[in-house]
């Protein structure tokens, strides 16, 4: 097992992770940038080192500072988190030729399920069923409409080294698909430096059901479940809860069984997360693979039992997972809610500044993953998520009334926050008879989407 790792993140992931290695005694080093120089994992590490200015492409995303601050430190390993370097297959693979364990899959593995157009390519060689669309990249609007009105609209553009929303557009008929293309294409190459983009058939208000895996270096994979990541606005999820209300158990275990099916399909090692669309004919088809943990890792966490970021550590350390797939028993029901700072009102305005004061809820099956305190500053610069906030119940209807019950009693003052909106949607007939879909915020909150 690893003596020391060095945390390449920041915010409530960098915490959570120093959290596990602690009760692992697993000595933490905590990278910070200036900006962060107050930040709460820096203060729980075991050591901390300053990797540059607040851009994060000089201090996060720097992996010359992030690989030297680990020799520096003698640390072992490096844990990337979520976001960042986390599914950067050039830093996985530097950790490799410097003798560091990059606690994650291999940078072939991220390289070639990073690669959206390439991971489908694999997935449909795999016999896993994907989403009717593309089987080659396209570069250019000219051969991509083309090949649009082959598959037929609605279609989804998107681009093959996207995440998180970016680089996705949808063209419902060629009178807007140059503009929605070349949009995508644009933000793809601003934010992944990558003009690679491929095409599917955009179908209409689909579940996004995400199953979690584990897999070890000897050819182990199990899966532990679902999680409906459905609510969300512009493509980044709001609501997450494990199981969903959509799948039967025999869906569940068909689903599942595909998941292992494609992350053996790629020698997968790591946890890591299959990602499918569920349509209203209960028909499901592979979205894309996340080679790293998930901002909604502890719903998974809450209905399973175990601490997905100490697997991670010892699937890294060369340890095979210590069950199989008949060791695993879900029980209740999970749902995370993530606390932002941004004004809802104002089109979701990020809120940086001062949180004066701070109170978060606590009782039975409740969980609050944060790095805020009193008077702690919000950098302006990086995402603003300040907590998630998780609640665990004996079934559905006790895990919602737990999470109106613990919204109700959070307290955050100084920056405005999207506390309100998010008791809004656990308040809301619909959310509450399951009845939800990627389209549930522009359904029933359009005022919101403006």
């Amino acid at each position: 097992m690893f003596e020391k790792i060095l945390i390449a993140n920041r915010g409530e992931i960098a915490v959570r992770i120093i959290r596990a290695c602690r009760e692992m005694g697993i000595k933490t080093v905590a990278v910070y940038s200036e900006a962060d120089r107050e930040s709460l994992h820096t203060l729980l590490a075991d050591e901390a080192i300053c990797i540059g200015p607040a851009p994060s492409g000089k201090s996060y995303l720097n992996m010359e500072q992030i690989l030297s601050a680990t020799v520096a430190m003698k640390a072992e390993a490096i844990h990337p988190g979520f976001g960042f370097l986390s599914e950067n297959a050039k830093f996985a693979e530097l950790c490799e030729k410097c003798n560091i364990t990059f606690i994650g899959p291999s940078a072939s593995i991220i390289n070639r399920m990073g690669n959206k157009s390439e991971a489908r390519k694999t997935m449909i060689e795999a016999g896993v069923p994907v989403v009717p669309g593309g089987k080659e990249p396209v570069y250019s609007a000219e051969e991509a409409l083309k090949l649009a009105q082959s598959i037929g609209f609605p279609v989804m553009i998107k681009a093959s080294s996207g995440g998180g929303g970016k680089g996705m557009r949808i063209s419902r008929g060629p009178e807007d698909f140059d503009m929605n293309f070349r949009d995508a294409q644009m933000e793809s190459v601003k934010g992944f430096s990558d003009d690679t983009m491929y095409l599917e058939r955009y179908i209409e208000k689909p579940r996004h059901i995400e199953f979690q895996i584990l897999g070890d270096k000897y050819g182990n994979v199990v899966h532990l479940g679902e999680r409906d990541c459905s609510i969300q606005r512009r493509h980044q999820k709001v609501v997450e809860e494990s199981p969903s209300v959509a799948i039967s158990h025999e869906l569940r275990k068909k689903m599942g069984e595909t998941a292992v099916k494609a992350a053996k399909a790629v020698g997968y090692e790591n946890a890591g997360t299959i990602e499918f669309l569920l349509d209203k004919d209960k028909n499901f088809y592979f979205m894309e693979m996340n080679t790293r943990i998930q901002v909604e890792h502890p719903v998974t966490e809450m209905v399973s039992g175990l601490d997905l970021i100490k697997e991670q550590i010892r699937v890294a350390a060369g340890e095979p997972l210590g069950f199989c797939q008949e060791d695993i028993h879900l029980q209740g029901h999970a749902i995370e809610c993530r606390i932002n700072a941004e004004n809802p009102v104002k089109n979701f305005m990020p809120c940086p500044g001062v949180i004066t004061n701070v109170h978060t809820p606590g009782g039975n099956g409740i969980r609050v993953d944060t790095h805020i305190y009193n008077d702690y500053r919000i950098p302006a610069n990086y995402d603003s998520m300040l907590m998630k906030l998780i609640v665990h119940g004996k079934d559905r209807e006790e895990a919602i009334a737990k999470m109106r019950s613990a919204l109700g009693e959070l307290i955050i003052e100084g920056v405005e926050t999207n506390l309100d909106f998010q008791f809004e949607i656990l308040c809301h007939s619909a959310y509450e008879a399951g009845d939800t879909d990627t389209h549930f915020i522009q359904t029933y909150f359009p005022e919101y989407c403006k």
